[in-house]
């Protein structure tokens, strides 16, 4: 077992166990699915990758349990409800 997921701490940052098995295994459905991996390890573990992901802060779940990246804009480009023709 990987030492990350014996420590509460992966848990805690994620908020919980549901949510930490939930975003490990859409991460992985997307390494799988040919993403690159956001962190540089020498190893070609997809687990140990996802978990230094999280580790480091790179990846989370949204509100509606999608994988995020860490500084992604949303799909609809906003989010704050910013238009620039209002300028």
């Amino acid at each position: 077992m990987l030492e990350e997921l014996k420590e509460e701490e992966i848990v805690n940052k994620v908020g919980g166990r549901f949510k930490l098995s939930t975003l490990i295994q859409k991460r992985l459905v997307q390494l799988n699915a040919g993403s690159r991996a956001l962190v540089d390890l020498d190893t070609s573990d997809k687990m140990a990758v996802v978990l230094q992901e999280i580790m480091q802060d790179k990846i989370f779940l949204d509100t509606s349990n999608e994988v995020k990246i860490t500084g992604e804009l949303p799909a609809d480009g906003g989010g704050m409800g910013f238009d620039p023709t209002d300028l």
